[in-house]
């Protein structure tokens, strides 16, 4: 056993979740973030959503490493924490990180079914700085090898989650191995000491409470890239072990900072939000109310690909009950659906959202 393996003892989650900031979703390690609730353009850590395969590890940096190792590199290696901090220039970017299932209890909804998994409403995502080491500049000394195809960082939890991605994410300028966020030191439910960071993929890629880095030759199976976090449906067959395509970017999507149904008052509201392209850059967000026309939402933050834009628009609402659809469109075009493609996992829901509100009658 290693050392690392004696010192992780395991709490299922360490911060405090209380109801007016996180949505519990009853798997016990899984929280999301009221979006009635998100005070600014970064999300604090202490309302950051949750979303944890097992328990929370308890790791002590003084033992903690960081090792690179596999066929695809020439010199397997170990780093410390402190070296992490010390030997190679420090990174920070904005990034925003979603879980590929966030909004499954929507789509089940959709579908007038339940769909397995956690039981996400529209709190899995949220937008943080992150600061740390570029992955390339770690596995840069290691040597890597001209037919190295996958990286694969591997967890120091329970069931040490892990999931490749190919070596050209990996080396990408903005695919980070963080050890800050927002300015601190990683929280414990965040990846204290070291997690990854990739840029506008499923939140699934950005394992946290790294220990390893196994640099491949080969495709690498293991359940997160086979069973779990892909897409299956009609029109993605099985390929060799996998039961679909493994999911990687996110689809375009947008969010209302309302919460789910929501009240307001007969007087003129702004109403405010996010939207959320993956990979890719927003560009333009229009709403509609009831069966209205659509309006544009002015964008009101610059707009990065990886990274969430806010919104917003005015609105004086007459006493009853209303609809509002929010659309967003990416800069390649992609523009939400008013219905999201079947899978049996119920991921990536992305359609355009009908979100009640209930206008309560003028007082005098």
């Amino acid at each position: 056993m290693t050392t690392q393996q004696q010192s992780a003892t395991v709490h299922n989650v360490r911060k405090p979740t209380p109801p007016e900031l996180m949505e519990d979703t009853g798997t016990g390690l899984d929280y999301g973030t009221r979006p009635d609730r998100l005070p600014g353009f970064l999300t604090p850590a202490d309302r950051f959503f949750i979303r944890s395969h097992a328990p929370t590890p308890t790791l002590d940096a003084a033992d903690w490493t960081l090792r690179i190792d596999g066929n695809g590199v020439r010199e397997p290696l170990v780093y410390t924490y402190d070296e992490l901090w010390r030997r190679f220039p420090l990174q920070s970017v904005v990034r925003t990180i979603e879980c590929a299932g966030n909004r499954r209890v929507l789509m089940g909804e959709e579908f007038g079914r339940r769909f397995a998994g956690t039981q996400w409403q529209r709190g899995a995502i949220g937008t943080a700085e992150w600061t740390g080491v570029r992955l390339r500049d770690l596995l840069a000394p290691a040597g890597i090898t001209p037919d190295a195809c996958e990286v694969m960082p591997e967890g120091l939890d329970a069931i040490r989650a892990r999931r490749p991605l190919p070596v050209t994410k990996a080396l990408a300028g903005d695919t980070l191995v963080a050890l800050a966020m927002n300015g601190e030191v990683l929280p414990p439910d965040h990846g204290f000491p070291a997690r990854l960071v990739v840029s506008g993929w499923l939140g699934a890629a950005s394992i946290k409470w790294l220990g390893r880095l196994q640099v491949s030759e080969e495709p690498l199976y293991v359940p997160w890239n086979t069973d779990d976090y892909v897409l299956i449906d009609p029109d993605h067959p099985a390929a060799g072990p996998a039961l679909g395509p493994a999911i990687t970017t996110l689809p375009v999507a947008s969010l209302v900072e309302l919460p789910w149904p929501a009240r307001l008052r007969a007087e003129p509201q702004v109403i405010r939000g996010r939207a959320f392209a993956g990979e890719n850059r927003v560009v333009s967000v229009r709403y509609r109310v009831d069966d209205g026309p659509w309006h544009d939402a002015p964008i009101t933050s610059s707009a990065t690909p990886g990274v969430w834009v806010r919104w917003q628009f005015t609105w004086d609402p007459a006493p009853g009950d209303h609809v509002l659809r929010v659309c967003a469109t990416d800069d390649r075009g992609n523009t939400q659906p008013d219905v999201t493609a079947w899978n049996e996992l119920g991921y990536l829901h992305h359609a355009v959202l009908a979100h009640p509100v209930h206008v309560e009658p003028r007082t005098r």
